[in-house]
């Protein structure tokens, strides 16, 4: 006989094992949940009773939706379905505290192969084996006793009334405490499992489905370059991965972690802040005309962005991607992946480095014999958690060094040294852009610019990596590292610029600067967002 098959002998009504799913989940996978719960409301007995409140609503709740999708057929994959992915959800929240939003589903569509490598564990595996597979099995082998439809329904309309009327009885004995939860600690509710992040895949499966598909709209139709006697402009743009502000030497930390571009002619932004918290988000964002407050996905997907614009101008784009992906910024430019051996020559172990994007970009530019070049290289940069990953041994400085992905396992100085010393390796990557750059200087007015994409945590309030929704983000998340770098003949006023540099800027001002770059004029360009606007010198 199946052991597991003779844990019941009698048939169980559907309704029995989707209250017994429920409360599993309740129990064993929000873990996060009640420890914020916990951190909010402290543990007095008082506290307690109200957060023991908190879960039967969260498990009526859950049964509630459970149950209006279970039927006889349908139940065991649901459950089995649903405990899988809940058991991930829980590995990922008690592991790095992140929130499981519709962007954080976005980024989980669009990750890639290597990504996912950086991520897997024996403790993942373990939520797996423990929360996923072995519940999946009992529901599996557990026999269900056969119900009419009629029978069902009754039953169901039965258990839901009772489970919401005292999920009604229990938030109204509590009016204030819930009243207050709601009103005041909205970021709470992110932790529960599975109801947000089934709420987070609807939200992000509507903004697919619903939201209707329209031709890419064009803009800056208008947009032309302004004549100049002499020169042609070669800029570079490295878009950063996930390098917070005040880990720069250049900012004042007290890590030596930019020797390389200390004695570089930089200038520093100091008070950058990010589009978004992700990839996903802040790369399509910063390269839109709408800024972080009008952004969305779908309004980006469906307008051209400043390299199209750019390039209808005649400025020759050239996107070179080391990361996972442009997220649709570079769809109708030239791409070309830099992730594997069979482009990028700087590989070794699976980890392709972010200086093979230079290889080959002096023939590239060669041939384009006229007019401007505009260069994206999207860096690896400091993706974590595998911060030990990103760089080279010989720039492993700090010591010692988390060499796991589970980052709750290591020492917060062990994970800040390798993210440290990630950073060193982008402060070699640049440069050498720089050094590029200065070889072009004879026959280009030559720029950098460097933007990282958002931030990163790293154990501070028990938060790490990113991805957190902006307006509960931690600065750590948004305040990103930003600077410019100019060649002898670029025409721009440096020491004007510089004493401009200590404002605050962000992600917005990008397209409108890169144009400005490119002396492009039209309706679109705002100048008040051009970082470089009335800074032009007689040089060049």
């Amino acid at each position: 006989m199946n052991p597991l098959r003779s844990l019941t002998t009698r048939p169980l009504p559907v309704q029995t094992t989707v209250l017994a799913a429920a409360l599993f989940m309740t129990c064993c996978m929000n873990l996060s949940f009640f420890r914020h719960l916990l951190q909010t409301y402290g543990s007095s007995p008082a506290a307690l009773l109200k957060i023991a409140t908190v879960a039967v609503v969260l498990t009526t709740l859950s049964y509630t939706a459970l149950s209006l999708a279970s039927f006889s057929r349908t139940v065991k994959p649901l459950l089995i379905l649903l405990l899988l992915l809940s058991s991930q959800a829980a590995y990922f929240m008690d592991t790095y505290d992140v929130v499981i939003d519709a962007n954080m589903i976005q980024n989980v569509v669009e990750t890639n192969l290597a990504e996912v490598r950086d991520l897997l564990s024996l403790k993942q595996f373990t939520y797996l084996a423990l929360l996923g597979i072995a519940p999946s099995l009992l529901v599996y082998h557990l026999p269900l006793r056969p119900q009419p439809t009629r029978e069902i329904w009754l039953a169901k309309a039965k258990t839901i009334g009772i489970a919401v009327g005292l999920s009604i009885l229990l938030m109204l004995s509590f009016s204030k405490f819930y009243a207050s939860a709601l009103r005041e600690h909205k970021p709470l509710r992110f932790y529960s499992n599975p109801t947000y992040y089934l709420y987070a895949v609807g939200d992000y499966l509507a903004s697919l489905t619903f939201k209707p598909r329209t031709t890419l709209q064009a803009i800056g139709t208008d947009v032309r370059l302004a004549r100049r006697e002499s020169g042609r402009r070669l800029v570079i743009v490295v878009v950063g991965e996930a390098v917070r502000w005040d880990h720069l030497s250049l900012n004042g930390y007290s890590r030596e972690t930019n020797p390389l571009l200390k004695h570089e002619d930089i200038i520093n932004f100091p008070r950058f802040s990010s589009c978004g918290t992700e990839t996903a988000v802040s790369v399509p964002c910063m390269f839109s005309v709408f800024g972080r407050t009008a952004y969305t996905k779908h309004k980006a997907q469906n307008t051209e962005n400043v390299l199209d614009i750019l390039q209808r101008a005649g400025v020759s784009v050239l996107w070179r991607d080391n990361n996972s992906s442009s997220k649709g910024v570079a769809e109708r430019v030239l791409y070309q992946d830099f992730k594997s051996s069979s482009r990028n020559p700087v590989c070794q172990d699976g980890e392709c480095r972010d200086v093979g994007m230079l290889a080959g970009l002096d023939d590239y530019i060669a041939r384009q014999p006229n007019g401007n070049i505009l260069i994206v290289l999207h860096q690896m940069g400091n993706h974590g958690p595998a911060y030990y990953k990103r760089y080279p041994q010989e720039f492993e400085a700090f010591t010692p060094v988390c060499r796991s992905n589970q980052l709750d396992q290591c020492s917060q100085d062990s994970i800040i040294n390798g993210y440290d010393n990630a950073l060193l390796y982008t402060d070699y990557f640049l440069s050498q852009v720089i050094g590029f750059l200065k070889q072009q200087d004879d026959s280009f007015q030559t720029a950098l610019l460097y933007l990282s994409d958002h931030g990163e945590s790293l154990g501070e309030l028990g938060l790490y990596l990113h991805g957190f929704p902006y307006a509960i983000a931690p600065e750590t998340q948004t305040h990103v590292a930003a600077l410019m770098w100019f060649g002898s003949h670029f025409p721009v006023d440096r020491a004007g610029l510089q004493q401009r540099a200590t404002s605050p800027y962000s992600h917005d001002y990008l397209f409108h600067t890169l144009l400005g770059m490119f002396g492009a004029v039209g309706t679109v360009y705002q100048p008040e967002l051009d970082i470089l606007r009335g800074l032009k010198s007689q040089r060049g």
